[in-house]
C-alpha cells in the first residue's frame, strides 16, 4: 500500500505495486544485497587504499621535494582530491548510462575501470626514479579511479533500494553503505599486515604496492558476482514506459531542470557526513602520526577495530530510520558529529591506545547516523527515470567541496595554528549546514517509489497541458 507523506499526491494502490515487496522476500533480495555489497567492497577497498597510502607513504615516495613532512602530505592529499573532482564527472556519465541502460551493466563497467587503475598505481616508480612523471602518472590514474567510483555508489544503492519493500528500505539499502567500512577494513588490514612483516624502509619502498596489486584478484571476484544480479521490476517498468512513449526526458539535464531543490538538498545531506568521515579516517592518521607520533602499526590496528564496529552499526541505524523516520536519525547524526572533535582530539593527545580506538570508533558511530539513512532518503527524493542521475549528482558533486578538501583544510589549519581547535570549528560549521538541510526535508519513510513516479508523471502532465494552453 502506498504511504502518503508530507503533501504527496494520493494515488490509488496498483495491484502490481506489491512486486517490489515480493522481490524482497526469500533469497532474491539477499542475493541482490550481496552482489551490491561485494562490488562496493572492491571499489572502496581500492579508493580508501589510496587515502591510507596518501597519509603514510605517498608524501615521501612521490613528493620528496615538498619541504616539511606536512607539506608532502598536503601534496599527496591534493592528488587524493583529484579523485573527488573526477567523481561528479563519473556520476554524470554513468548516471546517464544507468538511467538509460540499467544499473547492472553500469556497475560491471565501473568495477573493472577502478581495478585496472588501482593495479597500475601499484606499478608506478617513485619520484627518485622518474622525477615529476611519477606524481603526474599518479594524478592521471587517480582521476580514472575517481571517475569510475563516481558511477559506483548510485548504482549500488539503487539496485538494492529499488528491490526493497517500502517499509524496510532504510535497512536493506544501508547494507551497501556497510560495505564501505569493509572495503576500508580490508585496505587497512593489508597495509597493517605488510607493516608488521616488513621493516619500515621496505614497507615504504615496495611493501605498500602489494595491497594495490591484490585488487586484481578481488576485482575479478566482484565482477563475476555482479553478472548474476537482475534489474529491479520498477526500473524495467519505467524503462519500458519511456521507450513506448518517448516523451519525458531522463538523465542529468532533466533532473537538474526538474528537481534543482532536491539536488541541493541531497548535497546538503552529504556535506557534513563526507567531511566528518574524512576527518576521522584520513586527518586523524596525520594528527596521530605527526603530532602524537603514534606508531603506524598501532594506528592501523585502531582503524581496523573502528571499521568493524562501523560495519556492525550501519544496518542497525538503517533499521532505526525505518521505525522513527529518516529526519530524526539524520539530524541526530549531524548534532553528534558537531561535538565529536571536542572530546576526540584530547583523547588522541593522551596517546593511550584504548582511548584512541574509542575516539575513532565513536566518531564512526556518529557518522553512521547520517550514512546509514542516506541511500533511502536520496532514492525517495527522485523518480525512477532520473533517480541514478539525481542521487549520483547530489552525492558526488558534494565530494569536491567536502571530502576532497576536508583533509587538506584540516592539515593546513593544523600547520598554521598548531592546534586541533580550528579543525573542530570547521566540523561544527559543516554539521550546521547538514542539520539545516534536514529541517527542510519532507519525511519520506515508508513511501512507495511508485507513488514518487506517479507524482512525477502528474507534474509532467500538468506542464504539458500548460504548454498546450
Amino acid at each position: 500500500m502506498s504511504v502518503q507523506r508530507s503533501g504527496r499526491p494520493h494515488t490509488t494502490p496498483d495491484p502490481t505495486s506489491s512486486q517490489t515487496g515480493d522481490a524482497a522476500r526469500g533469497s532474491g533480495l539477499k542475493r541482490i544485497v550481496s552482489a551490491s555489497m561485494i562490488g562496493t567492497v572492491v571499489e572502496w577497498y581500492e579508493f580508501f587504499l589510496y587515502a591510507t597510502a596518501a597519509s603514510l607513504v605517498f608524501g615521501t615516495f612521490f613528493f620528496p621535494a615538498a619541504g616539511t613532512r606536512l607539506d608532502g602530505i598536503i601534496a599527496a592529499f591534493l592528488t587524493y582530491a583529484v579523485g573527488f573532482v573526477a567523481r561528479p564527472l563519473g556520476g554524470i556519465v554513468f548516471g546517464q548510462i544507468g538511467d538509460r541502460l540499467g544499473r547492472k551493466h553500469t556497475l560491471q563497467a565501473t568495477i573493472i575501470i577502478v581495478g585496472v587503475a588501482t593495479f597500475l598505481m601499484g606499478c608506478l616508480p617513485g619520484f627518485d626514479s622518474i622525477g615529476y612523471w611519477a606524481p603526474a602518472l599518479l594524478v592521471a590514474l587517480r582521476f580514472i579511479q575517481g571517475f569510475a567510483v563516481g558511477g559506483e555508489w548510485g548504482g549500488a544503492v539503487l539496485l538494492v533500494a529499488e528491490h526493497s519493500p517500502s517499509a524496510s528500505r532504510g535497512f536493506w539499502s544501508s547494507w551497501p553503505q556497510a560495505a564501505v567500512p569493509v572495503g576500508n577494513l580490508l585496505a587497512t588490514l593489508v597495509l597493517l599486515t605488510m607493516s608488521w612483516i616488513l621493516p619500515n624502509d621496505q614497507f615504504l619502498s615496495w611493501g605498500w604496492r602489494v595491497a594495490f596489486w591484490l585488487s586484481a584478484v578481488i576485482v575479478l571476484i566482484g565482477y563475476y558476482i555482479r553478472t548474476h544480479v537482475t534489474e529491479a521490476p520498477i526500473f524495467l517498468e519505467a524503462k519500458a514506459d519511456q521507450e513506448s512513449r518517448k516523451a519525458a526526458s531522463i538523465g542529468v539535464g532533466a533532473v537538474i531542470k526538474r528537481y534543482p531543490v532536491k539536488i541541493l538538498q541531497a548535497m546538503g545531506l552529504r556535506f557534513a557526513e563526507n567531511i566528518l568521515y574524512y576527518i576521522i579516517v584520513s586527518f586523524s592518521i596525520v594528527y596521530l602520526s605527526t603530532v602524537v607520533e603514534y606508531d603506524t602499526s598501532e594506528l592501523l590496528l585502531a582503524l581496523l577495530i573502528a571499521h568493524v564496529v562501523h560495519f556492525l552499526v550501519i544496518p542497525q541505524i538503517g533499521r532505526l530510520s525505518d521505525r522513527v523516520g529518516r529526519k530524526p536519525v539524520y539530524f541526530t547524526g549531524a548534532v553528534l558529529g558537531a561535538g565529536w572533535a571536542f572530546f576526540a582530539f584530547p583523547m588522541f593527545d593522551t596517546a593511550n591506545p584504548v582511548l584512541i580506538v574509542l575516539a575513532i570508533t565513536i566518531g564512526l558511530c556518529f557518522h553512521a547516523f547520517m550514512y546509514a539513512a542516506q541511500p533511502a532518503v536520496m532514492s525517495e527524493m527522485f523518480p525512477t527515470r532520473m533517480r541514478y542521475s539525481g542521487v549520483s549528482l547530489g552525492y558526488q558533486v558534494t565530494s569536491i567541496v567536502a571530502g576532497s578538501l576536508a583533509p587538506i583544510i584540516a592539515v593546513a589549519l593544523l600547520q598554521a595554528t598548531g592546534s586541533w581547535v580550528p579543525v573542530a570549528l570547521y566540523l561544527v560549521g559543516a554539521c550546521a549546514v547538514t542539520a539545516v538541510t534536514v529541517l527542510t526535508l519532507r519525511e519520506t519513510v515508508g513511501v512507495d517509489l511508485r507513488a514518487v513516479d506517479a507524482a512525477d508523471e502528474a507534474l509532467t502532465a500538468s506542464e504539458t497541458e500548460a504548454v498546450r494552453r
